[in-house]
């Protein structure tokens, strides 16, 4: 079982670039699962994407395109796009200021429990906000991370949504730490009305070192997950 990870960061990337990209790792990794049942000494690899996008929403296979509250000439005014993809969840935006961590992972090398990987992930995050001073929960029934979960207060500020097959993963989480909330206006987040969202930079009112954070982010997936990046 390789619990070794490998780190990338892929700085300010394109989504769709990024999408084929994980695609692309997705595929190697379940094609050496495949060569691995004759072959038991195949060791198959993990990944760790970070990436910043630039504007942009995606909505999931599940999604209802209604939740997109702009035409596409409004779109294009805003200087973001927009793409129907393959992942769970519903709508949900990308953008400057927000850290999108996506774990390309073999789940056999750890342990195949889906639900169980969803748990760290959210916990990876309730983990990192909390050395913040931000008390973060998760949602029943309801993925990401929240604030003050059952009041009317309760806010989003870290959006989920994963693929899963063959025991391997794609896609992952997005946090928003110092994120132009503005962009959320326009849709209705993971086709939950009445929801708001949040960033760090809104809860701490100042502005937050974004490469502080995904450090802290990596510390607790990796003890999470028993494994080391490389």
């Amino acid at each position: 079982m390789n619990k070794k990870i490998q780190l990338l960061d892929l700085g300010n990337k394109d989504y769709k670039d990024t999408w084929d990209y994980q695609e692309e790792l997705f595929k190697q990794i379940v094609d050496l699962k495949i060569q691995k049942r004759n072959s038991p000494e195949i060791i198959t690899p993990n990944y760790f994407l970070y990436v910043e996008h630039p504007h942009v929403y995606t909505l999931g296979k599940s999604g209802d395109f209604s939740n997109l509250l702009l035409s596409e000439k409004q779109l294009s005014e805003k200087g973001a796009t927009f793409y129907k993809i393959n992942r769970g969840g519903d709508i949900t935006y990308h953008g400057p200021g927000q850290i999108v961590g996506y774990p390309i992972l073999d789940l056999e090398n750890f342990f195949t429990d889906i639900h169980k990987y969803l748990r760290f992930l959210e916990e990876a995050i309730i983990l990192t906000l909390a050395e913040y001073g931000l008390k973060t929960e998760r949602s029943p029934g309801e993925t990401g991370v929240w604030f003050d979960v059952g009041t009317p207060f309760a806010r989003k500020i870290c959006a989920m949504g994963v693929r899963a097959s063959r025991w391997v993963t794609m896609h992952g989480f997005a946090l928003n730490v110092n994120a132009d909330l503005g962009y959320f206006d326009n849709i209705i987040p993971c086709g939950i009305r009445g929801k708001a969202v949040t960033s760090m930079h809104v809860e701490l009112g100042t502005t937050v070192d974004e490469q502080e954070v995904k450090d802290k982010i990596l510390k607790h997936f990796s003890d999470l997950f028993e494994s080391s990046f490389v």
